[in-house]
């Protein structure tokens, strides 16, 4: 994992591609671990605090879209540096006022320890609250993205569903996607090895190569 010093608070970052830092907190579900997630994919995401009107906007997306996520063979997390009583009142209220229900855990990260091994902590925004984060970890338990938000603006969720299809194509066939890629779209194969290879390509006629190294197909 990456880390650096500021203000004497060391903030570790943990990487693509790597085992996911384990977990075992309290949630509104219970206790979790990351262990209960194996063969699962799983998002992770933080925010600043509960009871506050971009968080809520954040959480009744994620809550719109989770059986979408489901679909996916993929599990929903939130975490905030609340306590659970904090949470549970938070999603009882938005089902008051929003008529919405939050059917996935969220972690009461009191002592900052989950935040902390997953980098949520930015001291330049805040000391004791997480930035907008969020974690995608695979089946197999590693990290194969993150991304972080200011705290004035909220996600689009929707963005982190088609993540996940993306990179479950790209797992299943072997190919990459391009810019805002969606199912049934075209697929990027993986550039030619040798220069014979990338001339049998465009003679082959099975692709859609613009060139060389800019080959499409469609699964």
């Amino acid at each position: 994992m990456q880390s650096f010093d500021s203000n004497q608070e060391q903030v570790v970052f943990p990487r693509l591609n790597e085992a996911a830092p384990d977990f075992n907190a309290v949630t509104t579900h219970g206790r979790k671990s990351l262990a209960d997630y194996k063969g699962k994919w799983l998002v992770l995401f933080s925010h600043p605090a509960d009871f506050t009107p971009v968080c809520t906007t954040e959480f009744i997306a994620f809550a719109n879209r989770q059986q979408d996520f489901a679909a996916l063979n993929t599990e929903l997390l939130g975490l905030s540096i609340d306590s659970h009583h904090s949470h549970n009142a938070w999603v009882l209220n938005i089902k008051e006022k929003f008529g919405v229900d939050i059917n996935f855990p969220i972690i009461a990260d009191l002592d900052m320890k989950v935040a902390k091994a997953y980098g949520m902590v930015h001291p330049g925004a805040a000391d004791t609250s997480a930035v907008r984060a969020t974690f995608v970890i695979d089946d197999k338990g590693v990290l194969r993205a993150m991304v972080y938000y200011p705290m004035s603006n909220g996600r689009d969720i929707n963005e982190f569903v088609r993540m996940v299809q993306a990179m479950q194509t790209s797992d299943k066939h072997g190919v990459a996607t391009p810019e805002a890629w969606k199912p049934g779209e075209k697929v990027i194969v993986p550039p030619a090895a040798t220069v014979e290879e990338a001339k049998l390509r465009l003679a082959s006629g099975e692709y859609d190569c613009v060139d060389f190294y800019y080959c499409t197909k469609t699964l």
